[in-house]
């Protein structure tokens, strides 16, 4: 590893969530705006919770397929220091969305196998940050947050242009192997520290801050 394992919790709601986040030493917080998701927060709340976040974290707000006028709202409301697309994005979005909001974009890509990672690179040429992810299941209500993996086999060993996330169906118990598998250097995590949907739990975020910690050790 070339850098200090950085990592996000996604999908925070309240003030408490924040704090475990913090308290964990976690580097990217994530906020949900998603009505479909069980982590959705409204911008009234968001004007409450994210200023709550202590300086030099990187406040993350996660879209999917968001207008123009979405963004410009969400904006104006609450502090974001990037921005997360989780939805069908094509890459020409990505860098409209990058260029009229002067926010480095973080774009999530869904994987089940060698044929999605074409898009990988072809997002790397666009977006700040590239959130490898688990493609959702056909019939999921929700792109991410599902609790699903992916083979991590299928990245082993690669690299893209820009800085990259590893997320999907990561929990306290299995975020060492992810990482030692792939490489990677940032790790993300949602439904994996929860107590039930939508309810981060402080114990499971501490511990898989901790979990990657140990990894990011191992693999130096």
């Amino acid at each position: 590893m070339s850098g200090p394992m950085r990592v996000k919790i996604c999908g925070l709601r309240s003030r408490a969530e924040v704090g475990a986040a913090v308290d964990a030493g976690a580097s990217y917080v994530g906020f949900v705006f998603f009505p479909p998701s069980p982590r959705h927060l409204t911008i009234a709340d968001a004007r409450w919770v994210i200023p709550s976040v202590p300086e030099g974290l990187v406040r993350v707000a996660l879209t999917v397929d968001a207008t123009d006028e979405t963004l410009e709202a969400l904006l104006a409301a609450v502090p974001v220091d990037m921005l997360q697309l989780h939805g069908q994005e094509t890459p020409e979005r990505v860098a409209e969305v990058r260029q009229r909001f002067a926010r480095p974009v973080m774009k999530a890509v869904g994987i089940a196998g060698e044929a999605d990672l074409p898009a990988l690179v072809a997002y790397s040429s666009v977006a700040d940050q590239i959130l490898v992810d688990a493609r959702p299941p056909r019939d999921a209500s929700i792109p991410g947050g599902n609790g699903i993996a992916f083979d991590w086999g299928l990245i082993r060993g690669r690299r893209w242009k820009r800085p990259w996330m590893l997320a999907g169906g990561l929990t306290p118990a299995n975020v060492a192997e992810a990482v030692r598998l792939t490489g990677a250097e940032q790790v993300d995590v949602s439904s994996g520290v929860e107590s039930r949907p939508g309810y981060k739990d402080a114990g499971l975020v501490a511990d898989f801050v901790r979990s990657a910690r140990e990894a990011e050790r191992l693999e130096a």
